[in-house]
């Protein structure tokens, strides 16, 4: 029997086990969205919860997004809990009158009276050919709109960790997981779905950026799906003698400008690398702060790695190119440390 040192989960396991644990604690935790229930959600982060809590506490919906988020925003203004499912984030156009006008502002329009204590969680990400209307991150979509916490967690640990302190945090939480790490049958199977998760519940904060890997020469800042792909790269780069820090970010807002900034006085070089579209982005956010209040330590001009401005290709050859990957990262670095 593997022990609390050796025990593996895959991503969507432990978001299941992390919601299960706070169903368990708190009766005031349920789960609503589409194919939550009996499916398991599609992503399999409600796996199990229908047949341990039943329909009363893990409720399917019909496909009304701007109705079952509604009724989550009602249900925490009443001092419940909920933990609501946005099937693909690429679907928030649908309801965003009821995310922003509503989740977001009813705590500062209330004078602070009103709590909206939910989760909105939310599938992000490409790299399965699911073409431009399922294959978006959207990171600063919801990064950018104050009055919710953004959190897009890594790795199956942080995914419990940060599930369990988003269902606990008395403030809106947006909850953006990505396929590829819910390490699905179906889906290509990567060794970054899988990590080591202790079985009792545990909170990993919201708001700190991780250094995932230490170097002197170059700081790569990355988001979710982007830190393995930089940590692949940097492996490839210590062969050649480039020795590059690897920050995750895990936490859009609050964002942790103290770890950002600390490793850029370190290394003196910046590389941003995002999922999401390049403009007016987090690659562009995160450089924004590296040069209000780090320029003079930087060597060499801070540079971006991210979507470029089209729609997600659904030919496979075309997401390749423009999703960010190692190969990508690897050859942003050379050519930073080489000027």
């Amino acid at each position: 029997m593997a022990t609390s040192t050796t025990r593996m989960l895959t991503g969507n396991k432990a978001m299941a086990e992390a919601i299960a644990q706070e169903m368990e604690r708190d009766e005031r935790v349920f789960v609503l969205g589409e194919d939550v229930g009996v499916y398991g959600g599609i992503f399999g982060s409600t796996e199990g919860l229908y047949a341990r809590f039943g329909p009363g506490r893990v409720r399917d919906t019909p496909i009304s997004e701007t109705g079952f988020i509604g009724a989550a925003i009602g249900a925490a203004a009443e001092g419940m809990r909920p933990i609501a499912e946005l099937m693909f984030v690429d679907f928030h156009g649908v309801c965003m009158d009821q995310i922003y006008n509503h989740m977001a502002k009813i705590h500062y329009m209330s004078g602070g009276q009103v709590k909206l204590p939910m989760v909105l969680m939310t599938a992000v990400g490409g790299g399965y050919n699911d073409a431009a209307q399922h294959s978006q991150t959207l990171y600063a979509s919801f990064a950018h709109l104050p009055g919710m916490k953004v959190v897009a967690p890594s790795t199956p640990y942080d995914l419990k960790g940060m599930m369990i302190s988003a269902i606990r945090d008395d403030n809106p939480v947006v909850f953006m997981f990505h396929k590829s790490l819910q390490g699905l049958g179906w889906m290509t199977q990567l060794d970054a779905s899988v990590g080591h998760v202790p079985q009792a519940p545990y909170t990993v904060p919201l708001g700190k950026a991780k250094v995932v890997r230490e170097g002197t020469d170059v700081t790569i800042v990355a988001i979710q799906m982007m830190t393995h792909a930089a940590l692949e790269a940097a492996q490839r780069l210590e062969a050649d003698g480039v020795s590059a820090e690897v920050v995750d970010l895990r936490s859009l807002v609050p964002l942790d400008k103290e770890t950002i900034l600390n490793s850029v006085r370190k290394t003196h070089r910046l590389l941003v690398v995002d999922e999401d579209y390049r403009s007016y982005g987090m690659s562009a956010e995160v450089a924004a702060v590296a040069a209000e209040e780090a320029l003079h330590d930087l060597d060499a001009p801070i540079r971006r790695l991210a979507v470029p401005d089209v729609p997600i290709p659904y030919s496979r050859p075309l997401e390749q190119f423009v999703i960010p990957n190692a190969q990508h990262v690897y050859e942003a670095v050379i050519g930073l440390v080489r000027q």
